[in-house]
Parts: structure tokens; C-alpha cells; sequence
């Protein structure tokens, strides 16, 4: 690679990564700027169990764009003449492949779900971010809001 590319590529790669950053908490203690000063109703209940799990947030693009650009250019060195206009078509499709499953990687979150029984007799269970440790039989409070719910103690 030329020293300008090996730039772009760098460049790139921090500007996927930096996104990937940005990625959004969600732990039982995090709160998002619209739930602060709102009111929550709050219900009482005992851990039933508790399972780990993988929260995959949304697609930003980024890992996809930048895979694809990356792709494109390097496959572009690829061969000559026509195997160029080729080698970039590959290297633009197998980039953003490969840029998409870096950026899902990148911002995976580990999570937890709670299976409560609630004070009612009724059943919830309530996917969040890791933070809190719950333990089967635990009283917990489950606190549900504007567009959220969350299991705390």
C-alpha cells in the first residue's frame, strides 16, 4: 500500500472505531437524559432466573462503508486492466461484508434477562445490560418508565 492509502485505511479505521464508541448503556443503573425528573411506576417481585445474553445494537453503517471503501481500494491493485475494474467490484463486496461483522462485534454489549415473578402473580422478564447481579428468590424492584423498563435492587 502507498503511504497516502495506509492514511485513509488508519483514518478510516479510527472513524469506525470512535463510532462503535458511542454505543449505548444499558445497565439498570444507566439512564437516558429524558428519563431523568420523569416518574416510573414500581413493582415488586422475586428473581426467577436469570440468563446471560448478547444485545446487538443497531447498524450505524459505518463498518460497512468503510469495509467497502477499504475493499475497493485494495482490490483495485489487484490484477491489470480489466482484473482491476474486478479485483475493486470483490474488494467492495467482501469489505463491506467483512466491515459489517467488525462493527456488530465492535458494539456488542453483554446483557442479562430477568424472569421476575411479580407481586401479582404474574410473570415479566426484562432484558438490560449487565451491572446489577441477581440471584433465583432475590426481591427486586422492576421500575418501568417512558420507553424503558429495568430490574434493580
Amino acid at each position: 500500500m502507498s503511504m497516502p492509502i495506509q492514511k485513509l485505511f488508519a483514518s478510516t479505521i479510527a472513524c469506525a472505531l470512535l463510532a462503535g464508541g458511542c454505543a449505548y448503556h444499558t445497565g439498570s443503573a444507566d439512564y437516558r437524559g429524558y428519563e431523568a425528573m420523569g416518574e416510573m411506576s414500581v413493582r415488586f417481585g422475586v428473581v426467577e432466573a436469570v440468563r446471560e445474553i448478547r444485545i446487538r445494537p443497531g447498524n450505524s453503517g459505518v463498518g460497512s462503508t468503510a469495509g467497502a471503501f477499504i475493499g475497493g481500494i485494495a482490490g483495485s491493485h489487484v490484477g491489470g486492466g480489466s482484473g482491476e475494474i474486478v479485483g475493486a467490484i470483490a474488494g467492495t463486496v467482501l469489505g463491506s461484508i467483512i466491515g459489517y461483522n467488525a462493527e456488530q462485534a465492535a458494539n456488542e454489549i453483554p446483557g442479562i434477562e430477568v424472569t421476575v415473578l411479580l407481586d401479582g402473580g404474574r410473570y415479566i422478564a426484562v432484558v438490560q445490560g449487565q451491572g446489577e447481579v441477581f440471584r433465583n428468590g432475590e426481591r427486586v424492584r422492576v421500575l418501568t418508565g417512558r420507553d424503558s423498563v429495568r430490574v434493580t435492587h
